[in-house]
């Protein structure tokens, strides 16, 4: 008699079978998402679900800090106290100027028959926590949908451009930092009017400028404000000063890569012409530079020879090394 189990100990479809099925589905879900935006809602509910026991989550921590900052020196609150006097002294001068400026601004543009400027409304909020992906520069603040918060509404503090906001739900938004890799910013230069482009390099406290010239007139300490040409940062926010200035004199330079799969050998070439900064005759002069690389990329542990050939070459170096070695390089 053929003996079978309960229905209680019964498992249903097996591992590799459910794995696959939950495999396709988040694959799915991960592309409506990214082309469809059909999760934004069901996001928005889990996020209003998630929020009592987030908060309730939080409080303990929020106790912790409201007694830290109960129990502080009386010292420390001292030395607060008169820096936070000295600088609303100076806070002052520079708004009395600074309405002053508006109003010569105001005349001017109905001079000029310009319309006024849009002054976009804002508020405070607090920074909730950060978020848990590693991969992103995000915070969470306590302001969202219900206080009027918009998605790509920009964000900034007491020392200038903080980041946009990314998503938004009733009671709290996600807000992107500036140093995101994702971030691209235009700015321009106070000091000259030069407009650039700046990108997030994924980390904090750094930012880079790509895609200058190497003749442009930045220098050290310059201060990087918003430009407003991309309609979503307003002009003149503060958003970095120049740290360090790289100038590469291989520009404008070009890599290409050859590989046959009948020929066990890969060939990088680099060819540019060299360019001084701000020196005209220098640069100007009939010269090209290749540079090559091969790589052995067959079993072989050696090729005994590559030949050359260019109808203008007058004199060239090569270096061919094996997968296993560390720097190869010719140059012409």
């Amino acid at each position: 008699m053929e003996y079978s189990p309960p229905p209680f100990f019964k498992r249903g479809p097996n591992l590799l079978t459910r794995l696959t099925l939950f495999s396709l589905l988040s694959l799915v879900l991960l592309f409506a998402d990214a082309r469809f935006r059909y999760m934004e809602d069901i996001r928005a509910v889990v996020g209003v679900i998630l929020y009592p026991f987030q908060e309730l989550v939080d409080t303990p921590a929020r106790m912790a800090r409201g007694m830290a900052n109960y129990f502080s020196l009386q010292s420390t609150l001292r030395s607060e106290n008169t820096r936070l006097r000295e600088e609303a002294f100076v806070n002052a001068g520079l708004l009395q100027k600074q309405q002053d400026l508006i109003a010569e601004n105001a005349n001017l543009r109905e001079l000029l028959d310009l319309g006024p400027r849009f002054e976009p409304s804002s508020q405070v909020a607090s920074i909730l926590y950060t978020a848990r992906d590693p991969f992103v520069r995000q915070l969470v603040v306590d302001k969202g949908e219900t206080d009027g918060v918009v998605p790509g509404a920009p964000v900034i503090d007491t020392l200038g451009l903080v980041g946009q906001v990314h998503r938004v739900y009733p009671w709290a938004s996600e807000v992107t930092l500036i140093t995101d890799r994702e971030q691209v910013i235009p700015v321009q230069v106070v000091r000259n009017g030069l407009r650039a482009v700046i990108f997030g390099l994924g980390y904090d406290g750094a930012l880079e400028v790509r895609y200058m010239p190497v003749n442009a007139d930045v220098e050290k300490g310059d201060l990087l404000v918003t430009s407003g040409i991309d309609g979503v940062y307003p002009p003149g926010l503060p958003v970095a000063f120049v740290d360090s200035i790289e100038r590469n004199a291989a520009y404008p330079f070009a890599r290409y890569t050859l590989n046959d799969p009948d020929v066990p050998l890969t060939v990088y070439l680099e060819a540019f012409n060299p360019l001084i900064p701000l020196d005209v005759d220098a640069s100007s002069l009939p010269v090209a530079v290749l540079r090559y690389v091969l790589v052995n990329s067959g079993e072989v542990e050696r090729l005994h020879g590559v030949v050359f050939r260019h109808a203008y070459l007058y004199s060239f170096g090569s270096t061919i090394c094996s997968p296993s070695s560390a720097n190869c390089s010719g140059s012409s």
